[in-house]
């Protein structure tokens, strides 16, 4: 199938007069495919059908009408975007977990009855996770600076984003998830916002505010709450390209302990990956960014966050150009930009490489320039094998963290996310090609929802034993 984006065009068609191959022919000149030609209706002269196509670009499909048009019998009722139509409305809702039929169902759900709820709540707050939304429900909160990678565009248009992964907690973690939007970009009023709604959540997942601000909001909101606060950008993406990485060293038979890693993109994933890598075990990573490879020897005056990076990695003060860097690398981890590295510079790396490419749309080099000369290639694309996908992580996550009503999230919690992620790829199916689970594999989540679980209860940070849960 052709990569590009799929409509759906409304035809009415004369009975006899096009035959389908002359639409099949018009598609693909354009570089487009046919995905379905479905009937709509059929009338005594013509039949009105829905033609689903995925075309290149939208400047191709401007020409595939104009050919349609020119098509004797043949006219166009409307063309249709399919994302778009997904989004008509919006995609979420929300539905009453009980129904209300007799005025006594409405005195015990409403006034005079949900008094003594109140009254309970208020002699013992913590009844709120027992009798309120609170138990399933996590706030997405952003400012709409960093939307996916389209940057700064504001919090409106970071709406389309948090919906979808209301969506996402609710089909694999079975987790309500509201999408809260703030109209501020100030650190400050951003923090304030969040303590003041929190009480109606059990969880706070901060997703695109851009760095360095969401390493201050992060860290200001885990001291203030007493519930978990977890920005995904940073850690849902380091746990997962953990949890990759575990794979693919069993892969290639190396240690954690052994790799010699180059990441490129200090930002929040970047650094968070780089983290929880050294926690896991690996000794010996270079982060390179805009400025060059980054050393405890030198000041970033402008990047706070990278004097503190500086300090714990590179040990060896490596320096020089990215293609110096990547000579004898073991890892690549990419979360920067596209069309980064060249041939060459994986052609240096040392024997089986390991390259994560996950720039998106264009990763930092073109898989198929370099798939003969890895071992084992990760992206964060959907259309390569192994998508490095912050959905392996959050809704599993969440689900633990609300099961054990944990007041924080640790270090080990993370690591046993990773850990579970990559448990899911059984030996017998580990291979360069299979490294990471599908988005699709609901055993993801449940896995990674028991692993947080235990280890909530195991770090003393669960106010319920999840035991005899799981």
């Amino acid at each position: 199938m052709a990569a590009g984006i799929q409509y759906i065009i409304r035809l009415h068609m004369q009975r006899e007069v096009v035959p389908f191959r002359q639409l099949v022919e018009l598609v693909d000149n354009l570089g487009g495919d046919i995905i379905a030609l479905d009937l709509v209706r059929a009338e005594d002269e013509q039949t009105v059908r829905d033609l689903t196509v995925v075309m290149p670009s939208p400047d191709h499909l401007i020409q595939l009408e104009d050919a349609l048009e020119q098509l004797p019998g043949t006219s166009i009722e409307n063309v249709s975007d399919r994302t778009f139509l997904m989004h008509l409305g919006g995609k979420i809702e929300i539905h009453p977990r009980i129904q209300v039929k007799t005025r006594a169902d409405l005195s015990h759900v409403y006034t005079p009855n949900v008094a003594r709820v109140v009254e309970a709540i208020a002699q013992d707050p913590s009844k709120a996770f027992q009798l309120t939304m609170k138990r399933n429900t996590v706030a997405i909160v952003t400012d709409g600076t960093a939307i996916l990678g389209l940057g700064h565009l504001g919090p409106k248009a970071a709406l389309p984003v948090m919906e979808g992964k209301s969506v996402l907690f609710k089909w694999l973690g079975q987790v309500d998830a509201v999408p809260i939007c703030l109209d501020t970009t100030d650190t400050n009023e951003i923090i304030d916002t969040v303590v003041r709604i929190a009480p109606a959540f059990g969880g706070i997942n901060l997703e695109d505010i851009a760095a360095p601000r969401c390493f201050e909001i992060e860290e200001a909101l885990t001291k203030k709450l007493d519930i978990p606060v977890f920005h995904d950008d940073q850690h849902g993406t380091a746990i997962v390209i953990l949890a990759g990485l575990l794979n693919a060293a069993r892969v290639v038979g190396k240690e954690l302990k052994d790799l010699r890693v180059v990441v490129s993109g200090i930002g929040a994933a970047g650094t968070a990956a780089t983290d929880l890598l050294l926690e896991a075990g690996v000794t010996d990573i270079v982060g390179y960014d805009r400025e060059g490879p980054l050393l405890r020897t030198r000041e970033y005056p402008h990047r706070p966050s990278w004097n503190r990076y500086a300090a714990r990695t590179n040990p060896h003060l490596r320096d020089g150009s990215l293609h110096d860097l990547m000579k004898g690398a073991d890892v690549f981890i990419g979360v920067s930009t596209g069309n980064l590295l060249t041939v060459e510079d994986v052609e240096a790396m040392a024997p089986d490489p390991i390259l994560f490419v996950m720039a998106n749309p264009d990763p930092e080099i073109q898989p198929e320039l370099v798939q003969a000369k890895v071992r084992v290639l990760a992206t964060g694309r959907s259309d390569y094998p192994n998508q490095i996908n912050n959905v392996l992580c959050f809704p599993g996550l969440f689900r633990g963290l609300l099961d054990s009503r944990a007041r924080s999230i640790t270090t080990r919690m993370k690591l046993k996310a990773a850990e579970a992620i990559a448990s899911v790829v059984r030996p017998e199916e580990l291979s360069a090609e299979y490294i990471i689970p599908s988005v699709f594999n609901k055993e993801v989540a449940l896995r990674v929802a028991q692993a947080v679980s235990r280890a909530a209860e195991e770090e003393g940070v669960a106010r319920r034993a999840t035991s005899s849960l799981h």
